[in-house]
């Protein structure tokens, strides 16, 4: 079940993912029955899962990303967002932070690093069973969809290929575990230029490599990248890495020159890839190989099953975290209806519990 010994512990301001690290998801769950589980663990699926635990449901919440905080946490923690509700201006991972605490309250049992690739129905007991890529069987009652952009899983670095030693990341769980590193950062976007000011005030030395000149990334962002500590290479690549049981350097090519730098960790944010098969898999409709129809109630065509956040399609739907949060409020409210015709749609007040 979910630890939240890191969440009693842990220092104001700690990294989401950091925490998310402390999150027990332990086997032996093959016959346990949840109330709705629930697939994507973004801020909208965090948000069902706070919302599914308030109304008294037994929540499950399976990502095929090892933490919590989806596209934000792996891509944008530390992008400033501007449009969520009650707060001037927010880091993607304090707002995952802060879902991910709320949603622990009601003590849900999160499978990370676990893609859903099947589901079976049992028309007698209307008991869903969803099969993951590992062979772990989750039984509930109901689902939600809310993986933004179906499963999303990083882009590997061709150098890394039949490196089998430690020092390879393709996002950063806890910046504090790279102190006193020398870090180089492969990549041109977002992420890549985020993580690498991110790390400078932290590791011993900070290297960022991309193949072409032009950064992808805000330009904003480049510009204090430029005039940061950060050693910036471009037109380069890493072609091969050394070290037997951990990573200890290196090999950049640039052009006909090949050099070599030390390295403790290196970071390849070179994007991701979605991918929605594993939900055509589970006979829910998908339209422009992207979306997911839902109607006012966020059902899908499969009775039992709804869908909230940007995967979600509707007329006039707004793409926003805020509407993604309202959805999963409407989809929990009704799934939880649709268990037990007894509960009323309506939650009441939070304030009154």
């Amino acid at each position: 079940m979910t630890s939240t010994k890191n969440q009693e512990n842990s220092p104001k301001g700690l990294a989401p993912i950091e925490i998310a690290n402390g999150i027990e998801t332990a086997d032996g769950f093959r016959g346990d029955l949840f109330d709705i589980v629930i697939i994507g663990a973004g801020p909208v699926g965090l948000y069902g899962a706070y919302y599914g635990g308030f109304r008294g449901k037994k929540i499950a919440v399976v990502d095929s990303l090892s933490v919590v905080g989806g596209q934000i946490a792996a891509l944008y923690p530390e992008k400033k967002i501007y449009d969520v509700a009650g707060f001037t201006q927010i880091l993607g991972r304090e707002l995952v932070d802060g879902l991910y605490r709320q949603a622990l309250r009601y003590n849900p049992t999160f499978f990370l690093g676990e893609s859903v690739v099947g589901r079976r129905f049992n028309e007698e007991d209307r008991i869903h069973t969803f099969e993951t890529a590992t062979g772990r069987e989750i039984n509930a009652k109901a689902a939600l969809i809310s993986g933004g952009v179906g499963t999303f899983t990083p882009k590997p670095l061709p150098a890394a290929k039949g490196f089998s030693g430690e020092g390879v990341s393709y996002f950063i769980p806890n910046p504090r575990e790279l102190a006193a590193m020398d870090v180089v950062v492969v990549g041109g976007g977002d992420s890549a230029v985020d993580y690498a000011l991110m790390l400078e005030p932290i590791a011993s030395s900070v290297t960022i490599i991309h193949r072409r000149s032009d950064f992808r990334a805000h330009q904003a962002s480049v510009r204090e990248l430029f005039a940061s500590s950060v050693e910036v290479i471009t037109d380069a690549e890493v072609t091969s890495l050394l070290g037997v049981e951990r990573l200890e350097k290196v090999e950049i090519t640039k052009g006909n020159d090949v050099t070599y730098r030390s390295c403790d960790r290196i970071v390849a944010a070179l994007g991701f890839n979605a991918n929605v098969a594993s939900i055509k898999s589970l006979g829910i409709e998908v339209v422009d190989n992207r979306h997911i129809p839902v109607n006012t109630k966020m059902e899908t065509n499969v009775d039992g099953i709804y869908a909230a956040g940007d995967i979600a399609t509707y007329e006039g739907k707004v793409k926003l975290i805020a509407v993604g949060f309202g959805e999963a409020a409407t989809a929990i409210n009704n799934a939880v209806a649709k268990i037990d015709p007894r509960e009323h749609l309506a939650p009441g007040h939070s304030s009154d519990t």
